[in-house]
């Protein structure tokens, strides 16, 4: 087993909890690490980073859908903004 200092421990502990890790997630990557299991390690960041995209996809959907409904708005607003000119020009 290889020992880490407690420097070490904390900074993962932080980076990991800064990344969205639960506490049980970041237990056992610091277990990981004990033990070496650098696959198992990548494994595990590589699972957090695909529930982060996750995310953000939803989140970027939503934003998508917002500026969707401002576009159609814009839109509407120019259409009636030419009407309205029409009508004014016919006077």
């Amino acid at each position: 087993m290889k020992e880490i200092s407690e420097e070490q421990a904390f900074r993962i502990r932080r980076n990991l909890k800064d990344a969205g890790c639960t506490m049980p997630v970041v237990a056992q990557y610091l277990d990981l690490e004990a033990r070496q299991c650098r696959c198992e390690q990548y494994r595990l960041l590589s699972c957090q980073k695909a529930a982060l995209l996750q995310k953000l996809h939803r989140i970027q959907y939503k934003i998508d859908c917002l500026d969707h409904l401002v576009y159609i708005m814009r839109q509407e607003d120019e259409q009636e903004r030419r009407q309205v000119s029409c009508k004014k020009q016919r006077l």
